[in-house]
């Protein structure tokens, strides 16, 4: 299957936290692809790079195993120790041109954006994905910027024509205005690795954001 049909069948977009979860990394990502998630992103801001590379070796061999994609957050240079399918680059990060000559065309480059230039930007400049973030208030990553709210989404939807993913501060209790809003894909962080069951927590998620899309696919053809 090409990159561009795996990331249109995301639909929980599941990445890991170090500080939050009530386990350990491994651990969480074994609930999430027990649980049939497609995707993994590995972003850890506190370990050195040696324990990064094996930490994400470990990961992308669970992910291997289920067919499951791997995105390193930031680290180009841990991507690629692994062999990850690609990498998730901020508007910090490492410019997006550079981070594709090191990488080559087969691996994917996920690009975060805060609004809708941005997001045609980055679909111009060549992202395979974009993460549309903050679309609401969160804690998890206190840098975000301003939420944009499901107008974000709106925007998003009606701009660009790649995948795009929704993140921050979504939880259960707006998850269906998110995908309402025109996303198939939403990035979930704390609402699952701070609960005991991270497993239970991603099949909820899942099966919440394919109804929605089900319904929102219905909705149209009436």
């Amino acid at each position: 299957m090409k990159i561009n049909e795996k990331l249109k069948n995301v639909d929980l977009y599941f990445i890991t936290d170090s500080v939050l979860t009530k386990k350990t990394v491994i651990e969480d990502v074994k609930s999430a692809l027990r649980a049939g998630v497609k995707i993994i992103q590995y972003r850890d801001k506190n370990k050195n790079t040696k324990e990064m590379i094996e930490e994400a070796g470990k990961i992308c061999g669970l992910c291997r195993k289920k067919g499951a994609l791997l995105i390193i957050n930031d680290r180009v240079d841990v991507a690629l120790a692994v062999d990850s399918d690609g990498v998730h680059l901020g508007s910090e990060d490492m410019p997006y041109r550079t981070a594709r000559k090191i990488l080559g065309d087969n691996r994917i480059i996920g690009l975060t954006v805060h609004n809708t230039e941005e997001a045609i930007a980055a679909e111009r400049a060549g992202a395979d994905y974009i993460g549309v973030s903050p679309v609401f208030n969160t804690s998890t990553k206190p840098d975000a910027g301003v939420p944009g709210g499901l107008k974000l989404i709106r925007e998003a939807k009606e701009k660009i024509k790649i995948s795009f993913v929704a993140i921050g501060g979504i939880n259960e209790t707006n998850i269906a205005d998110v995908i309402a809003a025109g996303t198939k894909s939403a990035a979930i962080i704390s609402a699952i690795v701070t609960k005991p069951d991270v497993e239970k927590e991603c099949r909820k998620f899942r099966r919440i954001i394919i109804n929605s899309c089900k319904l929102q696919d219905k909705t149209k053809k009436l």
